[in-house]
């Protein structure tokens, strides 16, 4: 398998690091929830920015090409870990972080917890403490739990890469379509799937999912997100009554004054329109002296 990136030494196990591009601000994208291959799922944005700000993409414990984790999946150790890894491979801050999804709540414990290395985070449909409390409302946990124990055997059967795999294709290997654009080079979309298999459904996403309440929790203690931010939120539908997923994120910017953009698009849109989201990153990093 074709390597990416470097590994750091964190705790017992390895974490890994993509980069390319050089500047004074690294933009250091946090991935989503069970995103096996961040190395390369975000290349859409960051291969048009890297001509202006060096690019980090950290691949968490379970994700990509790092090793297992050796401790819980609580927000404080996610964050912990990718700042370690960071300053063992001597990527220093100032930071500007670019999380996708749930990495939204580490996003905003890191931000809150260590000011004077984040100058500003740019959400790509990032998870809200707002909203995974409205989620844990109606779903109780021994549901959340049933739930995450069937897609787990369902993804087992999917990661031997058999007739189920073809089938289920679209809401797996292929959810943001990067296999089907021309954003990866057929090299790339090689490793992409070998990578994507290798972490199907990782013990690390079972547990991230279940500690999600928590971690909300965690972040939320820290106060409103308290630097500069821009959020781009998606028409993504969540199983959630009482809070619709672009609700949560206006009355979440309106509590930390962040800039929102709202997009008719679903959760994966930074594979389908990179070009728009980078123009609107830019001009608000622009206009924040970045």
């Amino acid at each position: 398998m074709a390597l990416y990136g470097n590994k750091a030494k964190v705790g017992s196990t390895e974490i890994n690091v993509y980069t390319e591009g050089s500047g004074y601000i690294t933009l250091v994208f946090l991935a989503g929830l069970g995103v096996g291959c961040p190395g390369l799922e975000y290349k859409p944005l960051y291969r048009r920015l890297s001509d202006r700000y060096k690019i980090a993409v950290i691949e968490k414990p379970g994700y990509g090409l790092s090793g297992r984790a050796g401790t819980p999946r609580t927000v404080e150790n996610l964050v912990s870990e990718s700042r370690e890894a960071l300053r063992v491979l001597g990527i220093a801050p100032p930071y500007v972080l670019v999380p996708h999804s749930y990495s939204g709540l580490e996003a905003i414990y890191w931000a809150n917890s260590y000011p004077e290395e984040v100058k500003a985070v740019l959400g790509m449909d990032m998870g809200l403490p707002n909203m995974m409390k409205a989620q844990a409302a109606e779903i109780p946990e021994e549901k959340r739990k049933a739930m995450v124990k069937k897609t787990e055997s369902i993804m087992r059967k999917v990661a031997k890469r058999g007739a189920l795999s073809k089938v289920l294709r679209n809401k797996t290997v292929n959810v943001s379509s990067l296999l089907d654009s021309n954003e990866l080079t057929g090299e790339e979309k090689t490793v992409y799937t070998k990578v994507y298999y290798k972490n199907a459904f990782s013990p690390e996403f079972s547990e991230e999912i279940l500690m999600g309440e928590k971690n909300a929790e965690e972040a939320e203690k820290t106060g409103w997100l308290s630097c500069p931010a821009c959020f781009i939120v998606s028409n993504m539908k969540v199983p959630v009554k009482a809070l619709s997923w672009q609700k949560a994120a206006i009355d979440y910017a309106e509590k930390c004054g962040a800039e929102i953009h709202l997009v008719n698009k679903n959760h994966f849109m930074y594979a389908k329109i990179p070009d728009k989201i980078v123009r609107v990153f830019a001009q608000f990093l622009k206009k924040q002296g970045m």
